[in-house]
């Protein structure tokens, strides 16, 4: 038998038995569902609110890709208002010494200043008090769906900013064009003369990967070395159930085993051609373009900046309703070494 919910939340509580919610619960006339005092009315909400709540911390939605495979940073106090970070190059290169030099030459790095805006998300749910009369005449605990809802709200927002950035708020995104990331560019493929992997060869394939891991070791002298490739949902599900021909493996096995450095390929469906809320080259038409990128998976590289994770505060007694209000606040993405990564548009 499942632990039933004892704890709840004293302001919640005070909040709800001052309100006229208590006296209202107390008119279910159904045997073993009435309250014998408004303090039990009180109670049982209250324990019932911390309860969902408490759920919804616990829901993973593993579709969102940045939050998932992202480095993610809370470090930033939540009550700052904006961010400053450095961008890096690195300089110099040793020289061969005597025993008496004195003019060694310096390494360094070029660093930018960057200022980033810290943004609030926000959001809420709430029950009107028939969903309560309900819950307790039906024996079950409040629609935890509502709360889920509110987290998958924040979630969602924050996925979308990691990925293309808020204009509106000035808040950045890996394929932001205000990241300074390197484009690579597709040519068509001397076989099928075509520039998308969907219709390119297994080799043809291969070779725009060498060809973009190529282009961050000649802009970075051989320094970055990108390790995981994000790539359309279509295209991961091509490259996994195509086979090399004359062999049984996939051409992304082959992909795995033979590029040099990459670790991992991800299925990121926020980069189909026709996902215009995450991916800044997509349309809905047919005009819209897949993009591949290419990063280095290390916080030294970039960071999700999420100085206040998903919160949810004391609930609110509006009227017969109580709303309960949920805030998130994030900078979006900071790129420190915008040479460490790429973006291939038209995949």
């Amino acid at each position: 038998m499942a632990k039933k919910h004892m704890h709840y939340d004293g302001a919640e509580y005070r909040a709800i038995l001052n309100s006229s919610i208590p006296a209202t619960l107390m008119t279910i006339e159904a045997p073993g569902a009435r309250f014998d005092s408004a303090e039990e009315a009180t109670v049982f909400f209250a324990r019932e609110l911390d309860h969902v709540k408490a759920q919804s911390y616990d829901v993973e939605y593993p579709q969102f890709t940045a939050l998932e495979k992202f480095p993610i940073s809370t470090s930033v106090d939540a009550g700052a208002e904006t961010i400053t970070y450095y961008t890096y190059d690195k300089q110099g290169i040793a020289k061969v010494i005597d025993n008496y030099s004195t003019d060694l030459p310096r390494a360094d790095v070029a660093g930018k200043p960057t200022t980033a805006q810290v943004k609030s998300l926000g959001v809420s749910y709430g029950y009107s008090t028939q969903e309560m009369r309900a819950s307790r005449l039906a024996g079950k605990g409040l629609d935890a769906r509502k709360a889920e809802a509110a987290r998958y709200a924040i979630d969602n927002k924050t996925n979308i900013i990691a990925w293309r950035g808020d204009e509106e708020s000035g808040l950045l995104g890996v394929l932001s064009t205000g990241q300074n990331i390197p484009l690579f560019t597709l040519t068509a493929g001397a076989t099928s003369g075509k520039t998308s992997w969907l219709e390119k060869t297994a080799d043809e394939i291969l070779n725009d990967l060498t060809a973009m891991q190529m282009q961050v070791a000649d802009t970075t002298n051989n320094v970055e070395r990108p390790d995981t490739l994000c790539l359309p949902a279509d295209v991961y599900m091509k490259l996994a159930n195509t086979r090399i021909p004359d062999t049984s493996v996939t051409v992304l096995k082959y992909l795995l085993d033979n590029a040099p450095y990459i670790k991992d390929i991800i299925s990121a469906a926020e980069l189909g051609a026709k996902n215009v809320e995450t991916n800044p080259y997509a349309k809905t038409d047919a005009t819209g373009q897949r993009v591949a990128f290419l990063f280095t998976n290390s916080e030294k590289k970039l960071t999700l900046e999420n100085p206040l994770p998903y919160q949810q505060y004391t609930a609110e007694v509006r009227g017969l309703e109580t709303i309960v209000p949920c805030e998130a606040r994030t900078g979006g993405v900071l790129v420190y070494y915008p040479m460490s990564a790429l973006i291939a548009v038209g995949i």
